[in-house]
């Protein structure tokens, strides 16, 4: 017979078992839970205008069935975050920030680099788009496009056009406008969007090639004045400012995002990831907040935005490449 001893080492054993249990349970919960985690990495620093708008999607994501984090990995012109990604397991679980610089302006840029953006990654879907525009200051002789053309024949060099890079598509677009045109401006490029408007509103340039995210703020102020949008339609948030279509130029320049996977990343999960994404993109809610910090949200198939950056590429290479920039190593 056992004694009360032994009834209660029973117990013990049994109450120390089940916690086992349950502490092999929630590891192996959490390591699922960890498996189950969506990681779309970034290549711009925290805080700025694309790397809110990819956190405001994530945030949503979650009602669809998604658990997302984002993650920052800015350097080399994309260069880090593409690296990552394109060597990241293909399971569907990493997945890149892309843009036009990412897919292909840096195959100009680059003598060599760590990733062939043509066979390292598979499309998953556009996220947003952002017209380039054209500010200038409100005290300019000039007060949209239209006008600004005819000012710069009659006064050649008398303009100076910021940019936030040489290689960038609001530096590259207004480039090829004025090429088109038959006409131009002094370029000046900067290191990045804000110092080029401070340049605009301290009046040391003239006009700035840029998207509405940095300049919004001023514009809404009476500091900057929009001269034309690169776009079909008017932009929600300066309604007042004109297309270069509505001026009589066909111009359409998007600054555009989308998401992209390694190569190898099964169809199931690239779908998966299509699905939820395009589910948010279209919510009456989250345009609304979108629209706040200036991006137009738009979604795709994967097909579409494969098809989207082949248009993209075999328009804005060849301008990028007949500038003779001298390639970094």
């Amino acid at each position: 017979m056992r004694g009360k001893g032994d009834k209660v080492n029973i117990r013990r054993f049994v109450a120390g078992a089940c916690l086992g249990v349950t502490a092999l349970l929630a590891v192996v919960g959490g390591a699922q839970a960890q498996q189950d985690i969506t990681r779309i990495i970034v290549p711009f620093p925290a805080g700025g205008g694309t790397d809110v708008y990819v956190r405001l999607l994530a945030s949503e994501l979650p009602r669809h069935g998604m658990q997302v984090i984002v993650e920052n990995k800015p350097g080399a012109s994309g260069i880090v975050a593409a690296e990552y990604v394109a060597h990241a397991k293909p399971d569907g679980r990493t997945v890149l920030l892309s843009s036009l610089g990412i897919l292909a302006n840096n195959i100009a840029l680059y003598d060599k680099l760590p990733y062939d953006p043509q066979k390292d990654f598979a499309p998953v879907t556009q996220i947003a788009y952002q017209p380039a525009i054209i500010v200038g200051r409100p005290d300019l002789p000039y007060h949209n496009i239209k006008e600004m053309v005819e000012y710069a024949k009659k006064n050649p060099g008398k303009i100076n056009r910021g940019s936030p890079g040489a290689t960038i598509l609001t530096a590259l677009a207004p480039l090829s406008f004025e090429q088109k045109e038959g006409f131009r401006t002094t370029h000046i490029p900067f290191n990045g969007d804000s110092p080029a408007l401070l340049a605009v509103l301290s009046g040391t340039i003239d006009i700035d090639g840029t998207s509405i995210t940095g300049p919004l703020p001023y514009i809404r102020s009476g500091k900057m004045r929009v001269l034309g949008v690169m776009d079909t339609k008017r932009l929600p948030q300066v309604p007042d400012a004109p297309t270069f279509k509505e001026q009589g130029y066909d111009v359409q320049a998007q600054l555009w995002y989308s998401l992209s996977v390694p190569a190898g990343t099964p169809r199931a999960a690239i779908d998966r990831l299509n699905k939820a994404v395009n589910e948010v993109l279209v919510d009456p809610q989250f345009v609304e907040k979108a629209r706040a910090i200036g991006m137009e949200p738009r979604g795709s198939t994967p097909e579409q935005l494969a098809q989207f950056i082949k248009a993209e590429s075999d328009r804005w290479l060849p301008i990028l490449e007949a500038l003779n920039l001298p390639k970094q190593h």
